[in-house]
This record gives C-alpha cells, sequence and structure tokens, in this order.
C-alpha cells in the first residue's frame, strides 16, 4: 500500500509548524509506521531539531535542494535517523536558491510530487515540512500531498493569514490536485492558565468545526528544548506535557487518515 502523505504549513513562523512535524513523524514511527520527513523547508530546521548539522554539507550530502533541482532522486537524499521507522530527507538554506531556479524550469509545480511518487510504495506516511510561507515549495507540497494538516498558535491574530491560504489550497485543489483534504487544525502554544488560549480556541472550533482536533499542544519548556538536543521532544523526556500530547495528537491523526 502507498503512503499517505501530509503537508504541515501555516503561512505564519513560529506557530510550531516545524516541532508538529517532526513529533508527529516521530510518533508515528514509534506505532511502527514506516515514516519519512521530508524537510521541505529553506530554515531547515526540522533538518538540525533530528541533530543533523546542516552547514555541513560535506556531512549532509545530498539534500533535497539536489532532488527539486533534479541532479538526484529522493531516494539518493533520504537518510535513516537515529529512530526506527523514521527517515529523514534533509534541507539547507540552499533550498531557497532552488526555488528561484525552478521558477523557469518545466513542471516547476509538480517537481515534489513526481519525487515522492519515486518511493511512495516504501512508506507508511510522508510528512512534508513546508516553509511558513505562499511560495513556489509550499505549492509544490500542497501538489504532493493528500493532506495539509495547519498548526494554529493560540495568540491573538492566530486566523490572520489561514484564510489566505485556504484560498491557495482551494486554487491547488481547482488546478492541480483534487485530492488534497484538510486533516485538520492543531492548537498549539496553548497556554489553559490564560483567557486568551481558551478563547482563541473556540474562535478556531468555531471555524473549522469538526476539522480542529481534540488534543491542544501546551505551551511546554520540553517541547522547547527539545529541537536544541536533536532529538524529538519523545526521546528528550516522555513523560513531559507536550510529550503526552503530541502522543494524542498522533492518535487522532492515525484515526483521520485511516
Amino acid at each position: 500500500m502507498s503512503a499517505k502523505v501530509i503537508c504541515v504549513t501555516n503561512q505564519k513562523g513560529g506557530v510550531g509548524k516545524t516541532t508538529t512535524a517532526v513529533n508527529l513523524s516521530y510518533y508515528l514511527a514509534k506505532d511502527k509506521k514506516r515514516t519519512l520527513l521530508i524537510d521541505f523547508d529553506p530554515q531547515g530546521n526540522a533538518t538540525s531539531g533530528l541533530g543533523i548539522e546542516k552547514t555541513d554539507k560535506q556531512a549532509l550530502g545530498i539534500t533535497m535542494t539536489e532532488v527539486i533541482l533534479g541532479s538526484a532522486t529522493l531516494s539518493e537524499a533520504i537518510r535513516p535517523t537515529k529512530y526506527k521507522n523514521f527517515d529523514l530527507a534533509p534541507a539547507t538554506p540552499e533550498l531557497a536558491n532552488a526555488e528561484v531556479e525552478i521558477t523557469s524550469m518545466q513542471r516547476k509545480f509538480v517537481r515534489l510530487r513526481d519525487a515522492v511518487r519515486s518511493v511512495i510504495e516504501n512508506y507508511d506516511c510522508i510528512i512534508i515540512d513546508l516553509p511558513p510561507s505562499l511560495s513556489l515549495l509550499t505549492v509544490n507540497g500542497m501538489i504532493a500531498s493528500n493532506y495539509l494538516l495547519l498548526p494554529v498558535q493560540t495568540e491573538f491574530y492566530a486566523l490572520e493569514g489561514v484564510a489566505q491560504l485556504l484560498e491557495s489550497m482551494k486554487l491547488v485543489m481547482k488546478q492541480a490536485n483534487p485530492d488534497l483534504k484538510l486533516l485538520g487544525v492543531v492548537a498549539t502554544m496553548y497556554d489553559k492558565r490564560t483567557s486568551l488560549s481558551a478563547q482563541v480556541f473556540s474562535e478556531i472550533e468555531k471555524y473549522f468545526k469538526k476539522l480542529t482536533f481534540k488534543t491542544t499542544i501546551p505551551r511546554n519548556v520540553r517541547v522547547a528544548e527539545a529541537p536544541s538536543h536533536g532529538v524529538p521532544v519523545g526521546a528528550y523526556d516522555k513523560f513531559s506535557k507536550g510529550a503526552k500530547a503530541y502522543k494524542e495528537f498522533t492518535k487522532e491523526v492515525e484515526e483521520r487518515i485511516k
């Protein structure tokens, strides 16, 4: 059976997008799903968040830059992480230059989809961490995916920009990928001590109804610290509130993609 492909995106930065992509991948792998995380964000935070030095080009070898430019295949870029069932296709800041280069190339919108198709039989789940912008890379990610997962921070202005992202998603569905579905919206950085978090969460529920995940991801020191140690929060402190939340959230994701 071929993999379910989920892109994780929000055009606002700092909403826990990469953290969600990394930890979802980690818990899917722990649940015996063969999982590939594609770092498709030039910031390369999913790569460094898994302990890989994104500035050391020699050690890194092939990355998503070469894949998207067509000078290497996706399977050449994939490397195992230190966790069972969990592979990574890394990214470096060079991916931003590659984005400019592919603008003038043929099939510029489906380059990621073509790459993903070449490995889709090897995995149960493929997670794509997209840039926090509506760029050519983001469109490539949406076209390559079955589902779009939207992390939204429970803070003022949370839903700003979301409407624009959903418009882009509709355009992609209309013109290139009619099968793309919104998997759901996950509330991140939730602080149950503030009424603002609760207010924003109810706004999200009002707007997205059943598509809102029940599990909220709390504002948690362990979640914030884990990337600097190059590990997912579940490997860093599996008893932390953040780790437990991501584990619960992953179960909900699995239910929805069944």
